[in-house]
């Protein structure tokens, strides 16, 4: 996600249902599982109890009602044995859920959609449940004002689910760690186009309706999962190594975007010679007005801006697809693992692009000379103090810092081969602060890195700096 300079970003009734639940039908053996999995910052995000291997949404819209009809067929395997399971809604109504094709008892209470299926589910078991839904779809007020969810544009519709908004639009267990992947149909008014993520593998018209089929072959995390529908100017190429690359931008901000979108390829050749290979099937962007909305989100394989886009930050968003998207945050906690790489590709960008060196950037934000001031020690990056900091300027700005903090003290040949490296090494993965502390100590044997984490990582206030 890239956000201007200084932009913020039942138990009980659970229980109750849980105890029914285990107690019906006197020879249940399994148990519910959980309604959230306890995330630092957001512990009713997700469900426990089951994996997610694959979302099959079908989905059609109506622009002028606000009418979502949905079908999402979810396939998973029970990491437990499971007589009843969760998955996140918000709004909407559900009108049926079957379980391996028997009709199944489904509750609601807030974001919590309970299923319990007619036959319980054994540890192990890959089952499948469909839930058939409908209604007007939710904007979502973070818990720092900004917008996600469903958000309507003049002409139609854009899904943004940073950090839980995915659960306006389809049900699913709404939590980084569980990536899945992906088929995606929009059905909308044939003079519209619905753009998803990964690939368009069909076009079809059906008197005034036409039905666009996405595919995602690569695991994709629920809140970088992305739909825009709308009147969009559509451009496809491909890139000098072959990878496919599908833009779709509002006419109305074609002008203003067209210079910074020519320079994609260019971008995409810089990205992949220091990151490494780019780690999925097709690239590209989607440019829309979205009102109400300040930031731009690295959904998977084409970035989502709300407003003609600079440079910099056409970086930063597909820089997020090596890290956010491909290796993603283990929990939300660990978001500067996201978005401190993707602002310290700004840096690298710009000093290989005839601007400040990293060095001259890393002064000047130290010396409060950055676009968020001070703002930068308020926290430490990997500890922000409340869900609603998590994009606060510490993650970016300071999380960069970190980066080349560790830059300077293994040096540029190092340093790049650990970045590739790690992204190499969790590529379609999960990983934790934890886990890239200790591969940065173990392909940088002999180096001290105790005052980094100490200070720059983990510490409280403006570090030392000679």
């Amino acid at each position: 996600m890239y956000r201007p300079a200084r932009t913020v970003r039942a138990v009980a009734a659970s229980a109750l249902l849980a105890v029914a639940l285990s107690g019906c039908d006197g020879g249940v053996r399994g148990t519910p599982g959980g309604s959230g999995l306890h995330d630092p910052y957001f512990p009713k995000a997700g469900n426990g109890g089951y994996d997610v291997t694959h979302y099959d949404l079908s989905l059609g819209y109506e622009p002028a009602g606000r009418a979502l009809t949905g079908t999402a067929v979810i396939t998973a395997r029970a990491t437990q044995d499971l007589s009843a399971f969760d998955l996140d809604l918000q709004g909407l109504q559900v009108r049926e859920v079957t379980v391996e094709g028997r009709a199944a008892r489904f509750h609601r209470a807030g974001q919590e959609l309970t299923v319990r299926p007619h036959d319980e589910l054994s540890e192990g078991e890959t089952f499948t449940a469909t839930v058939r839904y409908s209604g007007t779809p939710q904007t979502v007020l973070d818990v720092d004002s900004s917008r996600e969810g469903w958000l309507p544009t003049p002409d139609g519709a854009v899904a943004l689910g940073e950090p839980v908004g995915s659960m306006a639009w389809f049900p699913g267990n709404d939590h980084p760690s569980d990536k899945a992947t992906y088929d995606i149909s929009v059905t909308v008014p044939k003079e519209l186009t619905a753009v998803s993520n990964g690939e368009l593998r069909s076009t079809t018209t059906d008197g005034s309706r036409r039905t666009f089929r996405w595919h995602v072959g690569e695991p994709m995390a629920t809140y970088v999962a992305t739909v825009a529908i709308g009147d969009f100017e559509v451009r496809r190429s491909t890139l000098k190594n072959g990878l496919p690359a599908y833009v779709a931008v509002d006419p109305a901000l074609a002008g203003a975007s067209d210079p910074v979108l020519a320079r994609l390829p260019e971008i995409m050749e810089w990205a992949e010679y220091n990151f490494g290979p780019y780690p999925f099937s097709s690239t590209g962007a989607v440019v829309d007005r979205v009102k109400g909305v300040d930031y731009a989100l690295e959904t998977q394989n084409r970035p989502v801006f709300p407003y003609a886009p600079d440079t910099s930050t056409l970086v930063h968003e597909l820089a997020h697809q090596w890290y956010g998207d491909s290796v993603t945050p283990k929990s939300w906690r660990d978001m500067w693992l996201s978005e401190g790489f993707a602002t310290y590709a700004e840096w690298l960008w710009k000093e290989d692009d005839g601007g400040d060196s990293a060095q001259e950037t890393f002064e000047k934000t130290y010396r409060g000379e950055g676009e968020n001031g001070t703002d930068i020690w308020d926290f430490p990056p990997a500890r922000p103090g409340s869900a609603a900091e998590i994009s606060n300027a510490p993650v970016y700005d300071r999380g960069a810092m970190v980066l080349h903090k560790i830059r300077r003290t293994v040096g540029d040949d190092a340093f790049y081969d650990i970045v590739q490296g790690w992204a190499a090494a969790h590529r379609h993965g999960n990983a934790s602060t934890a886990d890239f502390t200790a591969y940065v100590e173990k392909k940088a044997p002999g180096k001290d890195f105790t005052g980094i984490w100490k200070d720059w990582l983990y510490g409280d206030g403006k570090p030392a700096h000679p």
